[in-house]
This record gives C-alpha cells, structure tokens and sequence, in this order.
C-alpha cells in the first residue's frame, strides 16, 4: 500500500514532468489540531522546483499544485505548506 507522501510525490512529477520534488510529512506537529487524524498523513511541506512556474505568480503556482493534488484533499489530507520555484529561483536562495 502506498503512503499519501509517495502519491503526492508521484502526482506532482505526473503534473510537473522534470521537477525536483521534497515531500515531509508534517503531520506529528499538528496532532489535535483541526484536521489532524491519529494516523497522520494530514498536513505535508512541499518544495517543488519546476520550469513550469516561470512566469507564474505565487498563487497560480498554488492554484496548479492543488489541482494536481485535488484527489489527496478529497481523500483526507488536510494542508499543505509549499515552497514553489523555478530553477533560477532555487539556484538563488541557495
């Protein structure tokens, strides 16, 4: 059985074919907070580093992320804190 991570992982180099792709599972840091199950996999950060982004602002690169993850939320998982950027971007802030 796949964990969500794995699947979000894979969804997003479906939707982002070449990117570079962090998945944490921050879901222990949330325990009894709105959204928060006893099994995790509820709340993730997320770096994506895609040429997709260039030329998209900061919440059309959201809106594009969350759509390739819509199946995710409509499974139960609850937030996501992201980090979307371009290769130039990531390249500097190091």
């Amino acid at each position: 059985m796949q964990t969500r991570a794995s699947r979000i992982e894979a969804s997003l180099a479906a939707a982002f074919p070449g990117a570079s792709i962090t998945v944490e599972d921050d879901s222990h840091r949330h325990a009894g907070h709105s959204g928060a199950r006893p099994g995790g996999e509820t709340h993730y950060s997320l770096l994506v580093v895609s040429d997709r982004f260039a030329g998209m602002g900061r919440l059309a690169r959201s809106r594009a992320v969350h759509a390739a993850l819509e199946a995710e939320f409509q499974g139960g998982m609850h937030a996501l804190s992201l980090r979307l950027l371009t290769p130039e971007e990531a390249e500097s802030k190091g």
